[in-house]
Parts: structure tokens; C-alpha cells; sequence
């Protein structure tokens, strides 16, 4: 009875459009003929289409690179935060964090103008330097400079996971690794990254999910920079424009819901391996 309210709400805003996206996948709707059963086909026009697995690319190469770069520096905060030899830290936490409260659209809007080259940040340094820097919204570097947003949206989060995560380990393990003389490497190496080897793995798989449903900033980056980034850039991109763009409701449902089933399969994967018990 308690759970009740909520597992209605679960069914009607989460169950309900899954099985309803399960259902538009198996049909297709034609202008002649109207819509019919086609079974699988969707799913093998999808595996066979060249621009879904070009967005599936770009984004699993942004999860490589962007991911690890990002983790890393949250990772690197934490540990300074927690050492306790930080001035100001709470200063620094709640600064670092502050990036997370700006709505993606915002971040993506407020990047993208200084990233203009005639009207933002990249063009006034030029004016001022008499330089031509690379345009942060060219093809060859869209996705770093989209990378670059993403990671100073998320810093602040992952860090606030990972400090909470170092404030629970026991301070009986430090006493005893200072009586043995352990070093601060020592100590971070041994103690605190094997405590908070779970918050990793959640924060790994919160980041994998982030980056295969890459959509707002590519979104709103995509009219000013419409030689860059296309329709097609990533695959809810993509299956945002076959839906709205193209009235291709049942493709698009497809194409969704093979990025969730990758995505699943992708996280499960991370979560078995980082939760293994080393022998």
C-alpha cells in the first residue's frame, strides 16, 4: 500500500512508454498501405543504416575519451577536498559543484557563444591578439568543444560523489597507516580508492548512460554550427529528428530502443567487472 502511488506513477511514465516504443518498433506506416505488421525489419534496417552507427560511433568515442578525462579530474578534486590540507575547501566544493545547477540548455547556449568566432570569446581573443584560432565549432573539433561543456557541467556532481564516498571511510584505517608510516600516496592507493571502488563503478555507469543519450548539446550547439553537427550526430539526435522531423515514429522507436538496449548491456557489463571480487 505504501509503495502503491509510486509503482502507479513507475508503470505510466516509465513501463508504459518503454512497452509502447516495443510496440511502434514492430510497425511500420506508409503513406500506401497505411500500417502494417513488419516484424524485425525495422531492427534490420537500423543495424544496416550508415548513420545510426556513425552517431553510435561519435558517441562511444566521446564515452572513451570524455568519461575518463572527466571522472579523473572529480576523482583528483575529491582527494584534494578530503586531504584536509585545501583551504577554503567548502569554498571549492560548492564552487566546483555550482556548474551542475546551470541547466544543460543553458551550459550549451552560454558555451556556444563564447565559442562564436565573430560575436563570442574565441572571436575577442582573436581581435585583441591578432591571432585566428581554430573555431571550437568546426567539424574537426565540435565534439571535443562539446566534451569540454559536458565535463564542466559534471565535474561538480561526480566530485560530490566520490567526497561522499571518502567521508565514510573509517579514520581508524588512517590511524593505523600513519603508525605504519604510509605515505599520502600510500593511503589513497591502499585505503581511500579501494572504499570508494562502488561510488567509481556508479559514477562510471551514470556517465556511460549520460553519453549514449547525448542529445541537448549537440541540440542547441546545432544551429550554430549546422555544417558540424547534422541530424544525425548522435543516435537520440538522430531519432529525434526521424520522429519530429520526419514523422518516422516507428523507425524512431527502433533506433531507441536499440541505444537503450545497448546502453544496458553496456553498464551491466561495467558493473559486473567493477564489482568483482578480486581473489
Amino acid at each position: 500500500m505504501f509503495v502503491g502511488p509510486f509503482m502507479l506513477v513507475f508503470a505510466l511514465v516509465f513501463l508504459a512508454p518503454i512497452v509502447y516504443s516495443l510496440y511502434l518498433s514492430v510497425f511500420r506506416t506508409q503513406m500506401v498501405g497505411g500500417t502494417t505488421f513488419v516484424g524485425l525489419e525495422n531492427y534490420a534496417q537500423a543495424l544496416a543504416d550508415p548513420q545510426f552507427w556513425e552517431g553510435l560511433g561519435r558517441v562511444s568515442l566521446f564515452l572513451l575519451v570524455q568519461v575518463p578525462i572527466m571522472l579523473g579530474i572529480a576523482l583528483l578534486v575529491a582527494l584534494a577536498i578530503d586531504s584536509g590540507r585545501l583551504y577554503g575547501k567548502s569554498f571549492f566544493r560548492i564552487s566546483i559543484f555550482m556548474p551542475y545547477a546551470v541547466p544543460a540548455v543553458v551550459a550549451a547556449l552560454m558555451w556556444g557563444f563564447m565559442y562564436g568566432t565573430r560575436f563570442g570569446l574565441v572571436g575577442n581573443i582573436n581581435e585583441a591578439l591578432g591571432v585566428s584560432l581554430p573555431n571550437p565549432l568546426s567539424p574537426d573539433l565540435v565534439l571535443a568543444s562539446i566534451g569540454n561543456i559536458v565535463t564542466w557541467e559534471f565535474v561538480g556532481y561526480n566530485m560530490l560523489i566520490f567526497y561522499s564516498a571518502l567521508r565514510v571511510v573509517p579514520h581508524s584505517l588512517y590511524e593505523a597507516a600513519e603508525i605504519d608510516g604510509a605515505g599520502q600516496w600510500r593511503v589513497i592507493s591502499a585505503i581511500k580508492l579501494p572504499a570508494i571502488r562502488g561510488a567509481l563503478v556508479i559514477a562510471t555507469i551514470f556517465s556511460i548512460i549520460g553519453s549514449f543519450q547525448l542529445f541537448n548539446e549537440p541540440s542547441i550547439l546545432q544551429s550554430l554550427a549546422p555544417n558540424a553537427i547534422t541530424t544525425s550526430y548522435t543516435p537520440n539526435l538522430y531519432a529525434y529528428s526521424l520522429s519530429f522531423s520526419g514523422q518516422q515514429y516507428n523507425y524512431s522507436a527502433t533506433v531507441a530502443i536499440i541505444m537503450g538496449l545497448i546502453t544496458m548491456v553496456i553498464a551491466y557489463v561495467v558493473q559486473l567487472r567493477g564489482m568483482r571480487k578480486e581473489p
